[in-house]
């Protein structure tokens, strides 16, 4: 049988933005195992497992996950669909009771029934599966996470940064749970140890194949009409940033990565000198 070259399912991968368990998922082969074929460790890797690999890459990626979840989670299974560019979101599937939920009719219920390793977001009732962060893009919100904590800390500030995984009920309402990269919540009533509850003053959001569009749109609008003060969409492929002031007109403006930007809830006075985290952050890269 003929099978994809590893260059081929690089490629591949970058185009559908899948992340090495949803390979590993599709493919059924470990994740350790994809990650050291695509990685380039595995020099030689098995006629086998490049065939199996293949097959995953060939299928429609509305294809349903190979394994299902457990009953315990109401019986979901795991789909990509990323056709038409859309991100990645989970298929509707029946329950263990026969009841069918499409997407737009799920609930905080059934994001918390789901096991704790899968990283999704709910949208409107959508569930969409957010995949693995790379490093690139946990370095750069580290820093500018810890950037952040030092600049409040060092004026005795009430707002809170929070980094991911942390859950945010946006509206209120059990339709719709985020977790943005990073955020910075002011009104401490908004918070409790569950999940905060209620639009933070500023988000931040580190773009990736697999989140660009829910980025750039979904989640812009969500977080403009829920309340949110600011919004930055942090591009590492384009090492740029853009930033949405939703308390001036929605004044947008872009910066790129040798820029020192002005936090706007903070008029100002908070600048980040995004050179200096691109300096410590590329080096790793």
């Amino acid at each position: 049988m003929s099978y994809m070259t590893v260059e081929e399912m690089r490629e591949k991968k970058r185009e559908l933005g899948y992340s090495y368990e949803t390979i590993a998922e599709l493919s059924g082969v470990p994740a350790s195992t994809v990650r050291k074929v695509l990685g380039g460790s595995t020099k030689a890797p098995r006629s086998a497992t490049l065939q199996a690999l293949s097959r995953a890459f060939s299928q429609d990626p509305s294809v349903v996950f190979r394994d299902s979840i457990s009953k315990s989670t109401g019986g979901y299974r795991c789909s990509l669909s990323e056709q038409g560019g859309k991100p990645h979101m989970f298929r509707e599937a029946e329950t263990e009771y026969g009841i069918e939920k499409k997407q737009g009719e799920y609930t905080l219920e059934d994001y918390l029934a789901l096991p704790e390793e899968k990283r999704v977001e709910l949208i409107d009732g959508i569930i969409y599966d957010m995949g693995a962060p790379t490093g690139y893009h946990q370095l750069i919100t580290g820093q500018l996470y810890a950037t952040l904590l030092s600049w409040i800390r060092g004026r005795k500030g009430k707002c809170m940064p929070f980094i991911s995984p942390v859950d945010v009920q946006l509206d209120g309402d059990d339709k719709t749970i985020l977790q943005p990269d990073l955020l910075i919540l002011c009104d401490k009533s908004k918070y409790t140890p569950a999940r905060i509850i209620g639009a933070p003053d500023f988000v931040a959001e580190v773009l990736s194949k697999s989140t660009r569009r829910k980025d750039l749109f979904i989640k812009l609008n969500k977080y403009k009409n829920a309340g949110v003060r600011e919004y930055w969409m942090i591009d590492p492929d384009r090492k740029t940033v853009m930033t949405w002031d939703f308390e001036n007109d929605d004044e947008v403006k872009m910066y790129g990565f040798r820029d020192r930007i002005p936090v706007g809830i903070y008029q100002g006075e908070c600048v980040i000198d995004f050179a200096e985290i691109d300096n410590l952050v590329t080096p790793w890269m």
